[in-house]
């Protein structure tokens, strides 16, 4: 499957300039899209009729993700629309079902309803300690790449204190598809 949206070249130079000094941006419109990406704005934007930069995770640190996030924040009085992608859980190599209805195991019902509470609270600071408080790790997530973005969407958010709204939830295969929005 392939998503051939436009790329973002000014966007690009946007973001590079309001990252730190040591952060590089690397436009390569041949490279494609991440499934992380395309996978969203395919459901969102079905005829890839707007431009898409993906920018990589240089890091998991969820306070340095966070930081990132805000620097990005001036991006959304622009019009830039930010998103964080993966799944709330993550624990493939856990499932004991490969089914899209499969019954959800504990460790992602449970990570689920923590991350939900956390994040109805907007307590950012609970969820940056999700490798160690977090009921159901590391089965929820045995490597963090598919949690970490969320960092950044929390940090681009316009209203840091506001709670974020659920706009999806429900399983996947057992997995977490919470999804949500900020302010």
């Amino acid at each position: 499957m392939q998503y051939l949206s436009p790329g973002a070249p000014e966007l690009a130079a946007r973001v590079s300039a309001l990252m730190a000094d040591n952060q590089h941006v690397d436009h390569q419109p041949h490279r494609g899209l991440d499934h992380g990406a395309w996978v969203p704005l395919k459901i969102m934007y079905p005829d890839a009729d707007i431009p898409v930069l993906q920018i990589s995770i240089p890091t998991f640190d969820p306070e340095k993700l966070l930081e990132i996030g805000q620097r990005l924040a001036p991006l959304r009085d622009e019009g830039v629309l930010i998103v964080g992608s993966g799944f709330l859980t993550h624990g493939l190599p856990f499932l004991s079902e490969f089914r899209i209805e499969a019954t959800p195991p504990q460790w992602s019902v449970d990570f689920d309803a923590w991350a939900h509470d956390a994040l109805s609270r907007g307590a950012i600071d609970e969820l940056m300690r999700y490798q160690s408080k977090a009921p159901g790790m590391p089965y929820a997530h045995p490597t963090v790449e598919h949690f970490a973005p969320i960092f950044v969407t929390l940090g681009a958010a316009t209203k840091p204190d506001s709670a974020p709204t659920t706009t999806i939830d429900g399983y996947w295969m057992g997995l977490s598809k919470r999804s949500f929005q900020v302010a």
